[in-house]
């Protein structure tokens, strides 16, 4: 392995991968796991994520499985321990993926619909980063990537809650990366577009007014997050902090 590519290398590296049961969480898993990491899963969704676990260790990869909800904030550093003690090794890598939509006009959408989206979205992401944090700024090294959205950096109907927490949580990215960048831990966020999941399905029939808003024309695929993914969670991205990616096939653009 040449130099360059040596620094996308994770082999000796633990990750952990919030909302890691589907979509871009389980791909993310299974691609850090890929490249050498050893991977800790939590979410929600137990009975998933121990099915998964089982195929990635066949495949010889080092993976664990945490049921863990984000929301419940007295979980968050048990959970942490758990997945560390599991891996037999610190963890230097979050990935705070956890999210929720909901998709409704703005005068609509009830206190309950609003709170759910929050709590995940924006106070979830804030406890897992201050647990990662803590722990990271002990041994002086890590990587927080907080995975944002293309809702964040524009306005879009019917997603107000949910493009509020995500902008919410664009800018608690650059908080967070400007109290910690001399403490040796970095942190970035990712904001996808329209990305094909299971949260993918709240647009369906009206794709088509979508897709004409992307510039790219389709739909993006967890695959397509791998590059910005690696770049900020290895060395390679070793001098960026407080960066926002987005990988939205252009989307952004034509909203300007």
């Amino acid at each position: 392995m040449n130099a360059q590519a040596s620094l996308f290398d994770l082999q000796g590296r633990a990750a952990f991968i919030s909302g890691a049961s589907s979509g871009i969480g389980l791909h993310t898993a299974r691609m850090l796991a890929g490249t050498g990491a050893a991977v800790a899963l939590a979410a929600r969704r137990a009975d998933r994520l121990d099915a998964v676990v089982a195929d990635m260790r066949a495949a010889g990869h080092r993976a664990c499985a945490v049921t863990l909800d984000v929301t419940d904030a007295a979980a968050i550093a048990p959970a942490w321990q758990e997945a560390e003690a599991a891996l037999g090794q610190p963890i230097g890598i979050l990935v705070n993926n956890a999210g929720v939509i909901h998709v409704e006009r703005f005068v609509e959408q009830s206190p309950e619909a609003v709170s759910r989206v929050f709590d995940t979205n924006l106070k979830g992401a804030y406890l897992m980063a201050q647990e990662a944090a803590r722990c990271m700024v002990q041994r002086g090294e890590g990587s927080i990537v907080n995975i944002a959205s293309s809702s964040g950096l524009r306005a879009g109907g019917q997603m107000s809650s949910y493009g509020a927490s995500k902008a919410a949580l664009i800018h608690l990215t650059q908080i967070m990366a400007l109290e910690l960048a001399g403490k040796g831990v970095r942190v970035n966020a990712i904001a996808p577009g329209n990305i094909e999941t299971d949260m993918h399905a709240e647009f369906a029939g009206i794709e088509q007014g979508i897709l004409k808003r992307i510039p790219m024309r389709r739909f993006g695929k967890p695959s397509d997050l791998d590059g910005a993914m690696l770049l900020l969670a290895s060395d390679a991205g070793r001098y960026m902090t407080g960066t926002v990616i987005p990988v939205d096939g252009g989307q952004v653009l034509s909203w300007m």
